[in-house]
């Protein structure tokens, strides 16, 4: 039952994508406000107590609602979790930023692939060349497959029903809401957001870097891993885009052109400088890699079924 979910809330996701912005997105933009306005005092443990509020008490409730459904019958149980996880998976809305982007690179048009990038990832790019626009949104969508696939997929796995993809959904956003933000009238009130999020990422990333690792150059993409993910300052997307690369055989990080100022990073990978030859083997890479996940599932299913 777990491996069909999956399978099938990602073909709905493809053939119908979620209008995300207006059905999550936005319900919990208004939430996390009413939120602040009530709870936020400028401390930690204040934003730890709505972030339990909502995550916790949340997770708990479809818990009880997957078991609930199953006792009355399986199949609602079943369908349950597809409509969880078509609300928590949505992968397509970051990978139409990525194909437009690169349909753009292919057609030489420059401006219009800056202008997307910039949409998708923030910030501007009107100096960014062709190779560090293609840099960027290969980064963007190694990370982008995780938190929207991957690691949603690994939480749906280990909690009952589809309470872990909603606990790992709820959790990234506050982490972008709360956890991101460093100005002094916020406060401290988004620490423990960063910090749970850190912990519940923890296992996934690196789940997720060793699917990449196998679906591409398993030797370059654990010697990238190994030796360049310390110098990123975001550990998980270091080893996310570490790993990427190296299986891909492209560079990544270096210093970008952004807002009108060069920012120096590291260099991630091996091989040749990024372009939309690369951005297309992405695609390949990100899909080979979720057919491995969803092998292993099969499998440990399998396994589980055989020894019962």
């Amino acid at each position: 039952m777990t491996l069909l979910s999956l399978i099938i809330a990602l073909l709905i996701e493809q053939v119908r994508p979620l209008s995300v912005q207006q059905l999550v997105v936005g319900p919990l933009r208004k939430l996390a406000g009413a939120l602040v306005v009530r709870f936020n005092d400028g401390r930690a443990r204040n934003g730890r107590i709505a972030w339990v509020l909502v995550v916790v008490l949340a997770t708990v409730a479809c818990a009880i609602a997957f078991f609930a459904l199953w006792h009355i019958h399986p199949l609602l149980a079943f369908l349950f979790n597809i409509v969880v996880l078509y609300f928590t998976m949505g992968f397509r809305q970051e990978s139409h930023f990525f194909t437009d982007i690169h349909l753009a690179l292919r057609m030489g048009e420059i401006d219009r692939a800056r202008a997307l990038l910039s949409e998708w990832r923030g910030g501007q790019y009107q100096e960014a060349s062709s190779s560090e626009v293609a840099r960027l949104a290969i980064e963007q969508a190694l990370i982008a497959s995780h938190r929207s696939v991957f690691g949603v997929a690994f939480w749906f796995v280990l909690l009952p029903g589809a309470s872990g993809a909603l606990m790992y959904r709820l959790a990234r956003f506050f982490d972008d809401e709360w956890g991101s933000r460093t100005d002094n009238e916020f406060g401290s009130f988004g620490r423990f957001a960063r910090q749970a999020f850190a912990v519940i990422d923890w296992m996934p990333a690196r789940l997720t870097a060793a699917s990449f690792s196998v679906a591409g150059d398993f030797e370059d993409a654990v010697f990238c891993w190994r030796t360049q993910a310390m110098l990123w300052p975001d550990k998980c997307s270091a080893i996310l885009i570490a790993s990427g690369a190296g299986a891909l055989g492209v560079r990544l990080g270096m210093p970008i052109h952004i807002s009108g100022e060069i920012v120096e990073r590291p260099e991630m990978g091996l091989g040749d400088e990024a372009d939309a030859d690369y951005m297309q083997s992405t695609v390949g890479l990100v899909w080979r890699a979720l057919v491995v996940c969803l092998v292993m599932l099969a499998l440990l299913g399998l396994a589980g079924w055989v020894g019962g």
